[in-house]
């Protein structure tokens, strides 16, 4: 069977609306997810960094489980995994006039959970990178240490974190190709079934593809704007333009600085 080249553009340039719903799905899943996962991540990150040594435990036991387990287990585990073991079910709920399946919830927290653990070793890193003078400044003025850590070490931090979070979130993205296991009708499994019902596999996916280089290319030039607003608060120069982040930096430009966590992970 040939490349049907009418098939692959008409369904390029003029996807059908299940494949849109789809694909605004595939984006909104991971946004939220996203959003989450740093939220969790920066919890679980100030336990590590906790005075309080169960609350580091903890922090360490949920990081070695989650990074320790695929990412596909955990969603089926979540999804019915606890539903046949009768500890949580989810149902599908509406939130002002929208259905939000079971699914797609179990989706979002399945992915806020795997993320989570990554994204906390990220902040972790980002944190401990800030030299210790900085938080001792801070207390010799009378900060607490929340306001410490909100105004002093998070901001100076912040710009360390930025290209490692940029990149997680430009795999989750492509993590959520997985979630067609659970049932979402996210662009994978909506290209699945376009692909049973015309048997055209490699023309479908081929525009599936192209779809999600599209999205993790506009998110590449996004992190990179906000790479150089953020250096440049700080008086450094942008040495990498974001069409040589995509296609690769230019010989002998310098490395962006990487955190190194004062502790073993």
């Amino acid at each position: 069977m040939s490349f049907d080249w009418a098939f692959f553009w008409k369904n390029l340039l003029t996807p059908g609306a299940p494949f849109l719903q789809g694909l605004v799905l595939t984006i909104v899943i991971s946004v939220l997810a996203m959003v989450g996962a740093l939220i969790v991540g920066l919890v679980v990150a100030l336990m590590r960094r906790s005075r309080f040594a169960p609350l580091r435990v903890v922090a360490s036991f949920y990081i070695w489980l989650i990074r320790g387990t695929p990412l596909l287990v955990q969603l089926v585990l979540i999804y019915t995994g606890f539903a046949a073991a009768n500890v949580f079910r989810f149902e599908d709920v509406e939130l002002g006039g929208l259905l939000v399946k079971a699914a797609v919830q179990a989706a979002i927290v399945g992915l806020v959970v795997n993320e989570s653990a990554y994204i906390s070793e990220i902040i972790r890193a980002g944190l401990d990178s800030v030299p210790i003078g900085q938080s001792e400044a801070a207390e010799a003025l009378g900060m607490s240490g929340g306001s410490a850590m909100r105004w002093i070490i998070l901001p100076q931090a912040l710009r360390l974190m930025v290209p490692p979070l940029g990149n997680s979130f430009n795999g989750l993205m492509k993590s959520t190709s997985i979630l067609s296991v659970i049932g979402v009708s996210e662009m994978f499994l909506v290209s699945q079934s376009i692909s049973a019902a015309t048997f055209r596999t490699f023309e479908i996916f081929a525009v599936v593809a192209i779809y999600y280089l599209a999205l993790t290319t506009v998110w590449t030039v996004v992190q990179a704007s906000i790479e150089k607003r953020l250096n440049a608060r700080v008086g450094i120069e942008a040495t990498v333009s974001p069409w040589q982040r995509l296609f690769g930096g230019r010989r002998g430009a310098p490395l962006t600085p990487i955190a190194v966590p004062q502790q073993e992970l």
